[in-house]
């Protein structure tokens, strides 16, 4: 493994506080004790020290804190220096200057974390929870993402590799011993366990969905004809001016987006332009965009500005706006709302909420399915249906069929994997991790 001495800012870039640089490489002591000023003293790992950091030229760049890891035990397991810097800009070039001067070099994208992979300190379902984590904007997302990153995902397709490696290994062995040397009912019990284990599988692609939804926001959609309200209803819910509001039909001419966090989950608003015949080429395209948003929706306020007998279903709750110019309730199946007065608002997000809830909730048992593992867990679903459908006492086709299933999980561990697979996967991650 190149074992290359690399660094890379690993806090954000931009005015702040404190700046975290990170250095990863082989036999780092030394060039720690170097920078701390201690060339002649035992260096403790682990241990903060503050010290002002000096160029070649005995020139001050900082006063910072510095914090050597001794391999293994560190983030990637080889050593790690990490300088805590004031966050200017100028500090953090000259900092790299000075590595740079070193035979250090800036790190790519993913690569610390790539060689805490190949130091196997973590798997590739661990980066995946990883990579989650770092683009988490909510409580829910950093729960989710936390469980992955920790081992979770990974506790459970090692569990199935293992189960598929041990089928496939008495499925072979079926063919070449006695019978009396087999446990008894070995054939059933195989059988068994891999229709155990494709269900199992099928559960979590199942819940594809639900991973989807948490990493990438619940998606509600403001449906309706025009000039009901839709915008500013979504600006009530949003909390700002997003959408320009009007008493002119057909004001939202394309999709206005805004996220807000509810009850931990990321939610994704979009404000659609009003359905209605038009002549208009640029409203058409505004109206098409809405049936796309429609089809994508995990949820739909269909808004209305009168009375009407529409029933909700399980992807939609019915609207009735401008409730302050009806002077009837009588759809018992309704939200009635007024954005003038704050009408009904408060009954509208319980209403969201208790969707979200029936929908997300429990999905702390859900794996973090992106799409690299959710190609390879179909890919394993597929291997494994095929062993049982296609049966015919073929032993060795069976196993066969469980053997490539188990590599399939194996690359979504990264413990069978190619370059492409790992390339992408560590790609996802931003410099420093």
């Amino acid at each position: 493994m190149n074992n290359d001495r690399i660094f890379a800012l690993s806090s954000g870039f931009g005015k702040s506080g404190v700046a975290v640089i990170r250095i990863s490489g082989d036999n780092l002591d030394e060039f720690a004790k170097h920078i701390i000023g201690k060339k002649n003293h035992e260096l403790k790992s682990r241990h903060a020290y503050f010290c002002n950091l000096h160029d070649d030229n005995g020139d001050l760049i900082d006063q910072c804190i510095v914090i050597y890891f001794a391999t293994p035990n560190s983030f990637t397991g080889t050593d790690i220096i990490e300088i805590h810097t004031h966050g200017a800009t100028a500090v953090i070039n000259k900092v790299f200057e000075f590595l740079s001067s070193h035979n250090m070099r800036m790190a790519t994208p993913g690569e610390f974390s790539r060689r805490a992979f190949m130091n196997q300190k973590m798997d590739l379902s661990d980066i995946d929870g990883l990579a989650a984590l770092l683009d988490a904007q909510t409580d829910r997302q950093r729960q989710f993402a936390l469980k992955s990153m920790l081992g979770g995902d990974g506790e459970i397709y090692t569990a199935w590799r293992e189960q598929m490696i041990e089928i496939a290994a008495y499925a072979a062995a079926i063919l070449d011993y006695d019978s009396d040397d087999l446990p008894q009912n070995i054939s059933e019990k195989i059988l068994a366990k891999t229709r155990e284990l494709y269900q199992e599988i099928n559960k979590s692609l199942s819940r594809y969905n639900i991973s989807r939804t948490i990493t990438h926001g619940f998606n509600i959609a403001f449906v309706g004809e025009t000039n009901v309200g839709k915008s500013s209803l979504f600006n009530c819910l949003v909390g700002s001016n997003r959408a320009i509001v009007s008493n002119t039909p057909g004001t939202t001419r394309d999709v206005i987006s805004a996220q807000i966090d509810i009850d931990g989950y990321l939610v994704n608003l979009s404000d659609t332009a009003g359905i209605r015949d038009t002549g208009d080429e640029i409203e058409q395209m505004g109206i098409d965009r809405t049936k796309s948003e429609i089809d994508s929706a995990d949820l739909i306020l269909h808004v209305f500005a009168n009375e009407t007998n529409t029933l909700p279903d399980d992807k939609t709750i019915i609207v009735i706006n401008k409730s302050d110019t009806i002077k009837t309730r009588n759809n018992k199946n309704a939200i009635y709302t007024s954005t003038t007065s704050d009408t009904g608002i408060d009954e509208l997000l319980n209403a969201i909420r208790k969707k979200m809830h029936s929908i997300l909730d429990g999905a702390e048992n859900t794996l973090v399915i992106n799409a690299r593992t959710y190609k390879l867990l179909t890919d394993t679903e597929h291997e494994l249906n095929s062993a049982l459908e296609n049966f015919d006492g073929n032993y060795d086709i069976f196993a066969e069929h469980v053997r490539v299933a188990a590599d399939n999980i194996g690359k979504i561990l990264g413990t069978i994997t190619a370059n492409d697979v790992m390339d992408a996967t560590f790609s996802q991650l931003c410099l420093g991790k």
